[in-house]
């Protein structure tokens, strides 16, 4: 059995899986179907998935066969000292909760009045957006994942033109949009995008925002504790 940990959210943080099911996980995660999580057995062997797809495998024993055999099947494995994506190397997780505090704040943000907009992370790597209005604040509510780290942005800008001549030329950014029928889509686009323009074409509002974490300031920032008020989740 092999332990997951930082896995999607439809299931506890910790929970054991079977090898089968842990190499269909790893599939998923090759394949970019959206879910990520850490495949460990206490010290003993480790494996983590990368942004780009690498795949980072580790054991407390040499594995030469293995590695041999990788090579037959015409990968490339390179030995190096530790994953990048050890659990200890990662950024302080959020440890605030979304409790009721936290939703009196953005409620009383709403009532400025403005529109908030909610980047709702129920998967790592996945998100959901949501226009956020004084009226539908706790319709949106009930609809969110458990254990969802909930992002709190200023509200979209109409000035739809404005938001797409203020992009940079050289760097990646992530665009929300709301179009004509209420639908909020997002995308992530760099210096190589020449579609976007079309793809918001016709929108109401629009804003973007920075991919580098030095550079992302949301009003608010929190994650859903479980229905006993205790925040389990690990973002």
């Amino acid at each position: 059995m092999i332990k997951v940990l930082r896995r999607p959210v439809e299931s506890a943080d910790g929970a054991e899986v079977s090898l089968p099911v842990a190499l269909e996980l790893v599939r998923a995660m090759l394949r970019d179907h959206g879910a990520w999580c850490r495949l460990e057995r206490e010290d003993t062997f480790t494996i983590h998935v990368g942004w780009d797809q690498s795949l980072y495998v580790s054991s407390d024993r040499p594995c030469d066969a293995a590695v041999a055999q990788t090579r037959e099947l015409g990968l490339f494995a390179q030995p190096i000292t530790a994953s990048p994506y050890a659990a200890d190397l990662e950024e302080p997780e959020v440890t605030e909760a979304a409790d009721e505090d936290f939703w009196e704040r953005v409620r009383a943000e709403l009532a400025s009045p403005q529109t908030l907009l909610l980047e709702e992370t129920y998967v790592r790597n996945a998100t959901r957006w949501h226009n956020l209005t004084e009226s539908n604040l706790d319709t949106v509510r009930s609809v969110l994942g458990p254990r969802a780290l909930l992002t709190i942005w200023p509200g979209l800008s109409p000035d739809v033109d404005a938001v797409l001549a203020a992009l940079p030329a050289d760097a990646s950014m992530d665009v929300v949009w709301e179009e004509a029928n209420g639908t909020i889509r997002h995308v992530t686009i760099d210096e190589t995008d020449h579609q976007l323009a079309t793809l918001v074409a016709g929108a109401k509002a629009a804003c973007s925002l920075p991919l580098i974490l030095d550079e992302r300031h949301p009003l608010f920032h929190a994650a859903l504790p479980d229905s006993d008020g205790v925040l389990r989740a690990r973002w």
